[in-house]
């Protein structure tokens, strides 16, 4: 594969179970790879085993490290058709109620880093190639639930971002999508007590992102979607005796 004649998609947070698999699944749509990663080691190591050198490069970034965004997207070998979003941190609610540098983590790597870098890039019109902006939310954003409202309070603040955002990049014709995600069977999940039959597999959500249509709000599985409206429409009163 040419990276001067493929598109190119930048994978933020790239070392993630997801990120992987959408990795491989834009190889196999022909496009070239410029994988972000705070862990680069770990990244270069899967790249390796699945013999993509040709097809994915592995860049360092760091989403809590702002001052270094502008340095970073002005030296990509090439300016991104597609760009994810796919940064996250978790801290368990009833931790972070009383550790504030984990929500302060979890703030600046799931929403303030994101904003940082998708400003960057979405305010540069000298970039003609860009066609898509996937930021990864999740169904803790939707509502504000004693469970997990201070992860979901970062997760809601992206996806008003994105909102916002898509607007903006409208008279440009760039599309723009939130991918609001429920249970998955990644390493942030790990240790957690989930409805089995609710987790869904990084490959799975993976083609949600790489075949990404014009909808903003994209929600993988139906079981999730129903999930997703009754979380939306149900009266306060009754979010408030959810767990």
């Amino acid at each position: 594969m040419n990276k001067n004649t493929s598109k190119t998609v930048l994978i933020i947070g790239a070392n993630s179970d997801v990120a992987k698999q959408c990795i491989l699944q834009y190889v196999r749509k022909d496009f070239f790879i410029l994988a972000a990663s705070r862990n680069t080691l770990s990244l270069e190591k899967f790249v390796q085993e699945n013999s993509l050198h040709s097809q994915v490069s592995v860049l360092h970034f760091d989403s809590v490290e702002f001052d270094s965004h502008q340095k970073f997207y002005d030296e990509l070998p090439a300016k991104p058709h597609i760009v994810v979003y796919a940064a996250g941190f978790l801290v368990e609610n009833e931790k972070a109620l009383k550790d504030f540098k984990g929500v302060q983590q979890m703030m600046m790597v799931n929403y303030m880093g994101a904003v940082s870098i998708l400003n960057i890039i979405a305010t540069d019109e000298t970039n003609k190639n860009l066609e898509r902006i996937i930021g990864l939310s999740s169904l803790s954003g939707v509502r504000g639930r004693k469970s997990n409202f201070v992860y979901g309070s970062t997760k809601a603040a992206f996806i008003t971002y994105l909102a916002g955002l898509r607007q903006e990049l409208a008279s440009r014709n760039i599309k723009v999508n939130a991918l609001v995600i429920g249970y998955i069977r990644t390493k942030i999940n790990e240790g957690l007590q989930l409805n089995e039959s609710l987790i869904m597999e990084p490959d799975y959500v993976a083609k949600f992102i790489v075949n990404a249509g014009n909808s903003f709000t994209i929600v993988p599985n139906f079981k999730w979607k129903m999930i997703y409206w009754i979380l939306k429409m149900l009266p306060e009163s009754l979010v408030a005796k959810l767990p």
